[in-house]
């Protein structure tokens, strides 16, 4: 069903009541952290749905209508709505409510979308790409490094709406550093919107640092001893994982920037300093994933060269003994032929003077290769 016919539908049999049904599954279990795969133990998407007010959580329940209606009579406050891979049906009921982009919301929806922001009137619409690093005992050549995933933000004068996919970036313990903060959560949703991005690029250097770790281990095994010999798949697998980790990191400065300089509506002028920090370590996280993609493309040349180096030491090699076994070869041949005169065949110690000049010759070959480090 299309977004439009949800909206019709829920025009037709009006929005509060598919809202009473997400309101009353908030109101029995409040506070539910979704860091593992499973969706959510209240069998449906929301998360969590708390009213705020001069930056301290207020107790009036977790009905989503009653909440946004209370605080819209009153001016003051906000409500912030979590959800979890919500389906269409269950996100069409709110976006009626909140008056949400119809495009937006099938982003949100739809997900797997670059890391962006966009202005809808009031309403701001922000995607980050989150990432969390992989565990494993040894890095091999189909090792996962990196997971990502996606939380989109929606802002608004008095709500703030949370869209989290993917089987991380639960954001229930940046909630409650939130709460314990409420001189910084008094200044509105934009206070939100600035915990996510700091903690979505907090992650990103978390991982960067995991990272770093791998390709250490990548390099000085290349550089080892026997370096030619370390498996390439690896260097390409963190390639890969690498590309991966820069298509969440770098697309994201453009909205920072935009946060951090422009003047927004929804975005309190006193937040857009800390927007200015969480950029500038957006840029030390894009730095470091150059310098990676550069580090790679060394350690991959040079495993390259390794590899040329013992290929050519291995011919040489060859190519040595190859010269040795040529004499008695040679010899061997010239005497198996069937004359009748050859010199030699008919003296006594002919025999003992081939087999010691093919020794004599062969000896002096072998000194000479490994003089010239060819043996």
């Amino acid at each position: 069903m299309s977004m439009a016919g949800n909206l019709r539908k829920v025009t037709r049999l009006g929005r509060a009541g598919g809202l009473r049904k997400v309101a009353r599954l908030a109101r029995r279990r409040p506070r539910v952290d979704l860091s593992h795969p499973a969706r959510s133990p209240l069998g449906s998407s929301v998360v969590n749905c708390v009213t705020y007010r001069d930056g301290v959580r207020t107790h009036g329940g977790g009905d989503v209508v009653d909440a946004v209606e209370r605080v819209r009579k009153q001016g003051d406050g906000f409500v912030w709505l979590g959800l979890h891979e919500p389906t269409d049906q269950e996100f069409a009921g709110l976006a009626e409510l909140l008056d949400l982009h119809p495009l937006a919301v099938e982003d949100a929806i739809e997900a797997h979308q670059r890391p962006k922001l966009e202005r809808y009137g009031e309403t701001l619409f922000a995607v980050f790409k989150t990432v969390c690093y992989v565990e494993h005992e040894r890095l091999t050549a189909s090792s996962e490094v990196v997971n990502t995933g996606e939380i989109m933000v929606f802002v608004g004068r008095d709500f703030v709406v949370t869209v989290r996919h993917g089987r991380h970036g639960s954001l229930g313990p940046l909630r409650e550093d939130l709460e314990s903060e409420p001189r910084q959560l008094a200044k509105g949703p934009s206070a939100v919107l600035h915990a996510i991005a700091d903690h979505v690029v907090d992650d990103f250097l978390t991982v960067i640092d995991a990272v770093q770790e791998d390709i250490d281990e990548v390099e000085t095994e290349v550089f080892a001893e026997h370096g030619a010999r370390a498996d390439p798949g690896r260097i390409y697998q963190l390639k890969r994982e690498l590309i991966e980790l820069k298509r969440a990191v770098v697309p994201l400065g453009r909205p920072l920037e935009e946060l951090a300089v422009r003047p927004i509506r929804v975005v309190d002028p006193e937040i857009q300093a800390y927007f200015r920090d969480v950029s500038d370590h957006l840029l030390r996280a894009v730095e470091q994933i150059a310098s990676f993609d550069e580090l790679l493309n060394s350690i991959l040349q040079a495993h390259l060269a390794q590899v040329t180096v013992v290929q050519n030491e291995d011919m040489r090699k060859i190519t040595a003994w190859a010269a040795i076994v040529a004499v008695p070869t040679m010899v061997c041949g010239m005497y198996g032929m069937n004359f009748d005169h050859m010199p030699e065949l008919g003296w006594r110690y002919g025999y003992g003077m081939v087999i010691g000049v093919i020794s004599l010759a062969c000896l002096a070959l072998y000194r000479g290769f490994r003089r010239n480090g060819w043996l």
